[in-house]
C-alpha cells in the first residue's frame, strides 16, 4: 500500500505568498478538502495542481469565489461529458468494424 505525500497548508501560502483565509474558504465552499488538526492543517499532493489552479483564478485572474465555483463545476462537466464521448465512441466503433 503506497501511502500518499501531505503538505502543510501553512508552507504553501507562504511559498505561494497568499492568505490561509482564502484556503480555508475553499475549503467551506468544498472546493477542497485537507486533513490534520487545526494547527496541522495538511492537503494530499494529488491535490496540489487543483488547489494551484484555484490560487491562480483568484489571484491572478481576479475571480471571485463564486465565480470558481462555477468554473470548476464547469469544467467538471466538461471532462464528464469529454468521457461519455470517448465511451460512446468506443461502442460505436464495435459496430462499425462489421
Amino acid at each position: 500500500m503506497q501511502t500518499e505525500e501531505l503538505v502543510l497548508l501553512n508552507e504553501f501560502c507562504i511559498h505561494h505568498n497568499i492568505e490561509i483565509n482564502f484556503i480555508n474558504a475553499l475549503k467551506d465552499s468544498g472546493l477542497i478538502s485537507f486533513t490534520g488538526s487545526e494547527d496541522q492543517l495538511c492537503i494530499t499532493e494529488n491535490q496540489l495542481p487543483h488547489l494551484e489552479k484555484l490560487v491562480r483564478l483568484y489571484y491572478e485572474m481576479d475571480i471571485n469565489l463564486e465565480g470558481i465555483e462555477t468554473i470548476t463545476y464547469l469544467l467538471s462537466r466538461m471532462q464528464e461529458m469529454q468521457q461519455q464521448i470517448i465511451f460512446l465512441n468506443n461502442r460505436l466503433s464495435i459496430y462499425e468494424q462489421d
